[in-house]
């Protein structure tokens, strides 16, 4: 790929998120697209909104599980940005544009220090680490009908939406990550339910994944971020109107309801 074509993916993945349209998958006319050219176009949009004044305040973390490693054949995850204009708090009417939006379960962190350098591990994380709370990520898609490679998603900011944050928070040390359940509920009915181990064992292994890959790209995590760490079950398909909750049972619960038309 020249700059010329990656900067034309930038512009379609963008023109798509401004008109609230889907787009053909990127990998269609690149198939062997590489994973550092997905987040150069990643990167040209982030920049460009930055420069039009929303701020990135964290990241996401994707493709935690291995299921979803396997269908997009890869071991390990993939991360994209957080910006103000994406945060609601629970009990919030999320009126952001979204296209084919989905909701996932996940623990936030928020850290009250940098995570700086190289082969970053838990221990570093949780040291790192202010509080986590509960979060529903609303993901969404600028490829037509979700049919996404992994350079699809990446390109596309990891296939983010918005997200909505608990206003409980629990201190690092009072929080069992690893067994903490989530209940996720759609207009009253279950329909999803799972545990942070099944953030590839712990969830902060993947915030401490997210500090070494970033480390590598020459930048670094910073104190006051929030992380969402990846989701604890598979997505599920919302639409206007729809009710939301989750409840990570002590550490708290998220509830918010979709716009109506």
């Amino acid at each position: 790929m020249v700059d010329t074509q990656i900067r034309e993916f930038a512009d379609r993945l963008y023109r798509a998120e401004k008109d609230l349209t889907v787009i053909p998958p990127l990998t269609n006319e690149v198939s062997d697209m590489a994973m550092d050219l997905a987040y150069e176009i990643q990167l040209l949009n982030v920049e460009k909104k930055r420069g039009q004044g929303d701020r990135v305040v964290g990241h996401k973390i994707g493709l935690t599980s291995k299921p979803m490693q396997t269908m997009l054949g890869v071991n390990e995850p993939d991360f994209g940005h957080l910006f103000a204009s994406m945060h609601y708090q629970s009990g919030d009417v999320v009126d952001y544009p979204l296209i084919q939006p989905r909701v996932e379960p996940e623990l936030a962190f928020v850290l009250q220090a940098d995570l700086d350098g190289a082969q970053i591990g838990v221990q570093d994380v949780l040291q790192a680490t202010r509080f986590v709370l509960p979060a529903v990520e609303i993901i969404d898609s600028r490829i037509a009908d979700w049919k996404i490679k992994l350079a699809d998603t990446i390109a596309d900011n990891a296939s983010s939406g918005c997200f909505v944050l608990s206003d409980t928070v629990t201190a690092i040390d009072q929080a069992n990550l690893t067994t903490a359940g989530a209940i996720l509920k759609k207009n009253g009915e279950i329909v999803e339910t799972g545990a942070g181990a099944a953030v590839i064992g712990n969830p902060a292994r993947a915030v401490a994944w997210l500090a070494n890959k970033l480390s590598s790209l020459g930048t670094t995590l910073k104190k006051g971020d929030i992380i969402l760490s990846g989701a604890v079950s598979r997505a599920v398909n919302v639409q206007a109107g729809d009710r939301v909750s989750l409840s990570f049972g002590p550490l708290g619960r998220v509830e918010f309801t979709m716009q109506a038309n």
